[in-house]
C-alpha cells in the first residue's frame, strides 16, 4: 500500500522555487529517507505533504487522502518533527506534552513517560530553560507520543549528543517494526546509509534518484589510496584529491589497467581500494556533470 504518493507536486513562494514536478511514492512500513542539503526542498516537501502549505500544482495524497481537502484526517494519523520546534515560553514540558496529547484528544501519558524516561528528558523544567537538544527531545515525544501510523521527522537528530542519537533510532526501529512509515528528511548521509531501506536525493527542488540505499552508494568510482610515490597527474579518471606524506587518496573512475600501469612505474609500498562512502557518492550526484 502507498501511504505517500505525489505527482508532479510543485511549489513556489512568488517567483522563488520551492519544488518542482515532485514524483514520490513511500510504501506501508517503509523506512525512507530523504536526502538534500539545507534548501534543496525537502521541508517544503514535508510541509506541503502535510497540509500546512498549498501546493502551486500537481498532487499529494497520504493514506490514499488529498492533503489539500483531507489534511485534518491526515494529521491525525502522524507524528511529524520540524526541524525547529517552538513551543509557548512559561510552560513546563510536561504540560507540552499534554497540551499536544490534548490536541489529539488522547491520554498519551503512559507513552509520554517511557519516552521521556528513554531520552532521559526532565518534565518539569520550563521550555525556554532547554538546552537546543532537550527542545528536540520535547518535539519528539510530541511526535512519538500518540504511536501513530506515519512519521515525518525533517532533520530529527540536530542537537542531539550521539548516545541520544542511538537511542532515538532504537525508538524508530521499534516502531518501524511494529508497523509505523518513517520519512526521515536528513543531510547527514551516515544516518541514511544506516536506518533507511530506501531514499530519494533532492537538487534544486527536483528529485534527482530515487532508489534502494544500497543502490544509490553504488558506482563504477571507487576510493584509491597509495602509500608511496607515482605520477598519476596525467592520469585520467582522477577526483577528489587529497595529498598527505607519502601518500595520496582519490576517487577513481577510469580504466583499471591505466590506473595499474601508472602504479608500477612509481614505487607503491600499499595499496588499498575500497566503495566509496555514501556522503561522497552523494557529492557527485549534486555535480551537474559528475560521473559516477
Amino acid at each position: 500500500m502507498e501511504i505517500i504518493k505525489t505527482s508532479r507536486l510543485t511549489k513556489y513562494y512568488g517567483k522563488a522555487r520551492g519544488i518542482i514536478d515532485l514524483n514520490l511514492t513511500v510504501n506501508q512500513g517503509e523506512f525512507f529517507g530523504f536526502i538534500g542539503p539545507n534548501g534543496a526542498g525537502k521541508s517544503t516537501t514535508i510541509r506541503t505533504l502535510l497540509g500546512l502549505i498549498t501546493p502551486t500544482s500537481g498532487s499529494a495524497l497520504v493514506f490514499g487522502k488529498d492533503v489539500t481537502r483531507e489534511k485534518n484526517a491526515i494529521l491525525r494519523r502522524c507524528g511529524y518533527l520540524p526541524s525547529e520546534a517552538m513551543f509557548y515560553s512559561g510552560m513546563r514540558v510536561k504540560d507540552v506534552l499534554t497540551l499536544s496529547a490534548d490536541m489529539r484528544r488522547q491520554n498519551c501519558a503512559a507513552e509520554a513517560k517511557r519516552l521521556c524516561e528513554r531520552l532521559q528528558l526532565d518534565v518539569s523544567r520550563k521550555v525556554e530553560e532547554l538546552s537546543f537538544g532537550n527542545r528536540k527531545k520535547v518535539g519528539i515525544v510530541c511526535a512519538l507520543q500518540h504511536q501513530p501510523e506515519l512519521l515525518v521527522l525533517d532533520e530529527p537528530t540536530s542537537g542531539l549528543d550521539p548516545l541520544m542519537q542511538k537511542e532515538f533510532f532504537d525508538i524508530l526501529w521499534e516502531r518501524n517494526q511494529q508497523g509505523a512509515t518513517i520519512l526521515l528528511s536528513s543531510h547527514v548521509l551516515s544516518e541514511i546509509q544506516r536506518n533507511c531501506t530506501r531514499a530519494a536525493i533532492i537538487r534544486d527542488g527536483r528529485i534527482i534518484a530515487c532508489s534502494s540505499v544500497e543502490e544509490l552508494a553504488k558506482t563504477r568510482a571507487r576510493r584509491v589510496t597509495v602509500h608511496g610515490t607515482a605520477d598519476l597527474t596525467s592520469l585520467p579518471g582522477v577526483r577528489d584529491r587529497v595529498e598527505a606524506e607519502h601518500s595520496v587518496s582519490f576517487l577513481y573512475s577510469g580504466d583499471i589497467s591505466s590506473l595499474l600501469r601508472a602504479l608500477a612505474s612509481g614505487q607503491v609500498d600499499d595499496l588499498t581500494v575500497t566503495e566509496p562512502e555514501l556522503e561522497e557518492v552523494f557529492l557527485h550526484y549534486y555535480e551537474k556533470d559528475g560521473d559516477v
